[in-house]
């Protein structure tokens, strides 16, 4: 992971994550809210389930690629742990980071175990995903030793923001369907993923012009640049959320009477009106 390369795949993961979790949340959010206007077929119970499966399946899949890509990517130790020829641990970074993505990659089996089976507490998915991510903070706590200071302030930033988003996943265990946490939980994600971009600009930049590591101005900068991540993050959820909210009212509006009689009669199955969210 230390390069560019490293840094975007991450970011560009967690980027997605963000912006998908916002779009599914505000779209179950509005169906419900408006659910006086008309129904729709998107809040019903199955309907969900299924694009459960499927975040599920994308995130086990995503997650495999995160740790092939640290293990055999350009340097990366191809599965040796250590060498015994030189004597000393091979590619811990890399190793640090498979972790990583391993226990995001168990969070999507838990979840799809969750919504595919009744097996298993309906809460453990969220609980899972807050541990991927403390276990993601926890990695990174003791990944900066022996780093310049710009390196240090700016993942010391991007761990406020994992340890944030761990306690806002741990408290949706017990505020389940509470759209507020919910969608403080997708902003944190989007400020990870443009952090870790922001983090492989300056100390991996694709122009070459190094950043001085030692300048207290640099540090200064990045705080600030920290700042505009955040502003970024939630002016991205906020527009997401008001405009899947606008299309879902004008959708129902215009939903024509006999459409929305036939949709109410095929959602009587009383699970189809449970909120899995």
């Amino acid at each position: 992971m230390g390069s560019f390369e490293g840094h975007a795949l991450p970011g560009t993961l967690f980027l997605l994550a963000g912006l998908w979790w916002t779009a599914k949340l505000s779209l179950w959010h509005a169906t419900h809210r408006y659910k006086s206007i008309g129904s729709t077929r998107l809040s019903g119970r199955v309907a969900q389930r299924r694009l459960e499966l499927v975040e599920g399946s994308i995130v086990v899949l995503f997650s495999l690629i995160g740790m092939i890509a640290e293990q055999f990517y350009a340097k990366g130790p191809h599965l040796k742990l250590y060498d015994f020829a030189e004597n000393h641990w091979k590619g811990m970074m890399n190793w640090q980071h498979s972790t990583m993505y391993f226990f995001f990659g168990l969070a999507g089996g838990v979840s799809l175990i969750v919504h595919a089976t009744e097996a298993a507490p309906r809460a453990l998915d969220k609980l899972l995903v807050a541990i991927a991510f403390f276990n993601e903070g926890f990695l990174f706590l003791y990944h900066l030793h022996g780093r310049d200071v710009l390196d240090v302030h700016m993942h010391m930033l991007l761990l406020y923001t994992v340890f944030g988003c761990a306690a806002v996943c741990f408290l949706e265990v017990f505020q389940r369907g509470n759209i507020l946490v919910e969608l403080l939980r997708c902003t944190l994600t989007l400020l990870q993923g443009s952090w870790f971009w922001q983090i492989g600009f300056v100390l991996y930049p694709l122009s070459g012009a190094q950043w001085d590591p030692m300048d207290h101005s640099n540090v200064m900068f990045v705080t600030m640049c920290y700042s505009w991540h955040v502003a970024f993050a939630m002016l991205s959820v906020g527009v997401l959320y008001c405009l899947v909210s606008c299309a879902v009212r004008s959708r129902l509006k215009k939903t024509p009477p006999v459409e929305m009689g036939l949709l109410k009669c095929s959602d009587k199955d009383p699970e189809s009106e449970d909120e899995v969210v």
